[in-house]
């Protein structure tokens, strides 16, 4: 959804066993992203988590807290953008579905680094440190 030039998002930071949740889309299978998407009418930003992470991975968000507002560019659109973002648990077994070609699991520090979306290597990977929710063995950030 665009208002003001600005693509609106939500996203989901699932941090498991110190590992982050990423997925890839089908239009660009390089690039890993948070999973979420765009709201729809009326739609909270908690209910447009709960629906897109059913259509996308077939789960449920359970625990859902916000970790904060990030601004960026879009990786794929190209457009500003702003993500808000949950931290959560899911119920259920993330299995890519709709428009998602893959998923995948990072600490930031791994094969997946260059591959992730600018938003989630420079923004919610640090806020994650900070917040306490993820932590990495090597150096912080």
């Amino acid at each position: 959804m665009l208002s003001d030039g600005v693509m609106k998002v939500v996203a989901a930071a699932v941090v498991d066993r110190g590992r982050l949740l990423v997925v890839s889309k089908k239009a660009a299978p390089e690039v890993f992203y948070l999973p979420g998407g765009k709201a729809e009418a009326g739609e909270s930003p908690e209910e447009t988590l709960v629906r897109e992470l059913s259509e996308e991975l077939g789960v449920v968000p359970r625990d859902m807290d916000l970790l904060g507002q990030i601004e960026d560019m879009a990786a794929l659109e190209g457009v500003p953008m702003r993500m808000t973002v949950f931290t959560a648990r899911l119920a259920g077994r993330p299995t890519p579905a709709a428009e998602l070609a893959a998923l995948g699991w990072t600490d930031g520090r791994d094969d997946y680094e260059p591959r992730l979306a600018p938003a989630v290597r420079n923004q919610v990977l640090p806020l994650l440190v900070r917040a306490g929710v993820l932590v990495r063995a090597h150096h912080e950030i």
